[in-house]
């Protein structure tokens, strides 16, 4: 008799593993963070209330957020795996924190997603009026080209996301970069002692305008999602976080002194909406006007895109766990992309735009999108926050300046919060931190929920996350930890048991 042969179950794929260098990673982040968007549209929020003082108030955000950054990164150096941010908190609070961590994660990249449709229809109609164009497009179709573009490209092939997010976001800044040396040089150089000076600047527009910069500037963490893809995670990640949260700073910092000393003698710039158009007429280079318009639009494009690769690599390792229905957590056999998830997520940030586009106008939904994305960042870097000494304790690792930076991070944190709801914003923005709560309860019903279904899936992601990490996980080396510009340099000081 012949045997009959035993089938045996397919190997299960996986994403593409050492695919992403440095300026991939990098790239990753600057395009979520989206320095461009800064720029084009919220320098003139941050004026309204900072004045003469929006430079410095872009300098103390970016300052603030490096300490989360150095939090963050205890985690980096040490460790790789897919959705990082979801699975780092889950290593340092639990893997319950950690599913609520992801939920909210998934709640900020889509939201931001959103707001890059919106910003791209936006500044594809304003490039079509620049060229002269009397043609009114629908938006919606603005936001179809869009959208099927990006889940195209992120189902292909994550190198090309991640060169094109690079490519399409050199170009914005450095059009507006061109802009700028124009404001600046055109009439030889001059210094703006007004703005040096801090003229009319209050403690109390300050910390309101620092809300406005802080919001600029989330996104760094975007790269973490990507590193069980990238190359020498341990070495590259870390780098890409801390300096694309350095470099898009350092642009906004130089942008806000430009725009604010550019319109010193025209219309007040807290009531501009295209600021850097109204610049490029007044130095008299109007023909700026179409190509910047077009590095937003396609800027905006690549934030689209770089938020649909990062919440989909928070969809993926929740549908290997199970959180969330496990086809999720399939890769593609050939592309080695979270296919099944890009698909799901792409249409849920498609739909948004959409279903408002029936009672509201794409920059409403831009600025609200934006504010409802600015509460899940900032509980996401909460954790991450508490997490981090709590995880170097459980390695024996932890030192008295980890606890230190952990505590500046919290009450920097607490900078924004408080601002997002004192004064008491109008209506209907005053109700989006209840909207967001909303959710969070939400997603932590369904995971009590889970449990009970499924007694000890918790346990089984705790598990699964050991096993996972083993492979990427080593001791902080004291040489490494040194190279990394601004981590800390070595552990020399005594480990606190």
């Amino acid at each position: 008799m012949t045997a009959t042969p035993v089938k045996t179950a397919p190997a299960k794929t996986r994403l593409r593993t050492g695919a992403l260098g440095f300026p991939a990673l990098f790239a990753q982040s600057v395009a979520l963070i989206s320095p461009t968007m800064t720029a084009v549209l919220i320098i003139p929020l941050a004026f309204s209330s900072a004045g003469q003082g929006t430079w410095l108030a872009y300098l103390f955000g970016t300052v603030m957020l490096l300490f989360v950054v150095f939090c963050l990164n205890q985690f980096t150096k040490r460790s790789a795996a897919p959705g990082a941010m979801y699975t780092y908190t889950a290593r340092g609070l639990g893997p319950a924190t950690g599913v609520i961590s992801g939920w909210t994660l998934l709640w900020c990249y889509l939201f931001i997603g959103t707001a890059g449709l919106t910003g791209f229809a936006i500044f594809f109609q304003q490039f079509l009026d620049a060229l002269g164009a009397t043609v009114t497009i629908p938006p919606d179709i603005f936001f179809v080209i869009s959208a099927l573009t990006c889940w195209y490209i992120a189902y292909k092939d994550i190198r090309i996301s991640s060169l094109v997010t690079l490519a399409f976001e050199g170009i914005s800044v450095t059009l507006i970069l061109a802009l700028a040396a124009v404001v600046l040089f055109k009439h030889g150089i001059t210094i703006d002692t007004t703005q040096l000076k801090l003229k009319g600047v209050t403690p109390h527009g300050m910390s309101l305008a620092v809300v406005a910069c802080i919001f600029s500037l989330v996104g760094f963490e975007s790269a973490t999602a990507l590193s069980s893809e990238a190359k020498n995670p341990l070495r590259n990640v870390p780098r890409a976080v801390i300096w694309s949260l350095i470099a898009t700073g350092a642009f906004m910092v130089i942008m806000g002194y430009v725009e604010v000393f550019g319109t010193r003698n025209g219309a007040s710039l807290s009531s501009l909406t295209a600021p850097l158009n109204v610049l490029a007429s007044l130095y008299g280079v109007s023909f700026f006007k179409a190509p910047i318009s077009l590095g937003a639009m396609i800027s905006f494009f690549s934030l689209s895109l770089s938020c649909l690769n990062a919440g989909a690599r928070i969809l993926y390792p929740m549908g290997e766990h199970h959180v969330f229905p496990h086809q999720l957590g399939r890769a593609h056999p050939k592309n080695g992309t979270p296919h099944v998830a890009l698909t799901v997520y792409i249409v849920i940030m498609l739909a948004i735009p959409m279903v408002l586009e029936l009672v509201t106008n794409p920059v409403t939904t831009f600025g609200d999108a934006g504010t409802l994305a600015a509460f899940g960042f900032l509980l996401a870097y909460f954790l991450i926050t508490i997490a981090a000494p709590v995880y170097l304790h459980r390695r024996g690792e932890l030192r008295a300046r980890h606890i230190v930076i952990a505590v500046i991070a919290c009450l920097c944190l607490a900078v924004p919060t408080e601002g997002s709801f004192y004064p008491v914003p109008s209506w209907p923005i005053n109700l989006f931190p209840y909207l967001f709560a909303a959710y969070i309860a939400v997603g932590g019903g369904w995971l009590f929920i889970l449990s009970r279904r499924r007694r000890g899936i918790l346990a089984e992601i705790e598990t699964d996350l050991e096993q996972s990490l083993e492979v990427h996980e080593q001791r902080a080396d004291p040489a490494a930890e040194a190279d990394l510009i601004l981590s800390g340099g070595p552990d020399t000081d005594p480990v606190i048991a």
